[in-house]
């Protein structure tokens, strides 16, 4: 099992998981990202899964968490879950909201990011093809987790992430460290025209986000880059963006992907506290 990155490190053994070089520099957080192996999930989980909604057993998937919070140091009564339906709701969580999403029911139905201050706190966000954000203010010690789907990003989620942020602790965005990924690269994502009529629309036609595929009406698109455009559009300095060299559905042999899988899949998580 190995990867070929040049910003990210697969740490190995039991419960195999990836980290950011970029934010293991700093102190006071703890993060990973969940790859397919180290769990007890079987069949089209196998191994794995951290959802609790494509039928994969509950059982299975609760001590899935329990694992990889053992293997990185999380406190899995901490885990905080969104609630992704591909929009842009940006939640504020604190130590009340302990446990909900995963061992305590949903309570609400759309929460496609999630940001806190309070170290009682993990942030749990999903993916298997999608755009996982990652906000780290070093100065005001806040983070943030974004899930951006095709819809989500079209709808500016980072950048929404970034001024909540703002609005909830006072963050400058040029102190935000920001990590976007793994996500499926604009080597494998290719998509509809309607769908990058979407894209025309925020970044422009001549965008290097979009390009021309090789099959009639079908367009490739760059969501990783989207996302920067979007920190950076924020207030976000571009030295201080990370981007992951790692596409899911390249790389499907250790991450999940839905395209690879046509959808019989796990899920993997993002995960990121204070210490």
């Amino acid at each position: 099992m190995k990867i070929n990155s040049k910003v990210m490190t697969l740490h190995k053994g039991e419960v195999p998981f990836l980290t950011y070089n970029r934010l293991s520099e700093i102190p006071f957080i703890l993060h990973a990202f969940s790859t397919r192996f180290g769990g007890v999930s079987q069949g089209e989980f196998t191994s794995m899964n951290l959802s609790f909604g494509r039928g994969d057993s509950d059982e299975n998937v609760t001590e899935n968490y329990k694992r990889i919070c053992k293997a990185v140091g999380f406190d899995y009564e901490s885990l905080t879950a969104s609630a992704q339906v591909h929009e842009t709701v940006v939640r504020k969580v604190t130590a009340q909201n302990r446990g909900v999403g995963i061992y305590k029911p949903k309570d609400m139905l759309s929460v496609d990011a999630l940001i806190t201050n309070d170290p009682d706190v993990t942030l749990v966000t999903y993916y298997a093809d999608c755009t996982p954000v990652f906000f780290v203010d070093t100065k005001q010690k806040a983070i943030g987790l974004a899930h951006a789907g095709w819809r989500g990003t079209v709808g500016e989620i980072s950048k929404k992430v970034v001024e909540r942020m703002t609005e909830e602790y006072g963050t400058n965005p040029a102190d935000l460290v920001c990590a976007i990924g793994p996500v499926i690269g604009k080597c494998c994502y290719e998509v509809s025209e309607d769908c990058a009529e979407h894209f025309v629309s925020v970044f422009g036609a001549d965008s290097p986000v979009i390009a021309k595929g090789d099959k009639p009406s079908k367009y490739m698109i760059d969501l990783a880059l989207a996302n920067k455009l979007l920190l950076t559009k924020a207030g976000v300095l571009e030295e201080n963006i990370v981007v992951s060299d790692l596409c899911t559905q390249c790389n499907s042999d250790l991450l999940w992907s839905h395209r690879a899988t046509a959808g019989k899949r796990g899920t993997m998580s993002a995960f990121m506290s204070l210490k």
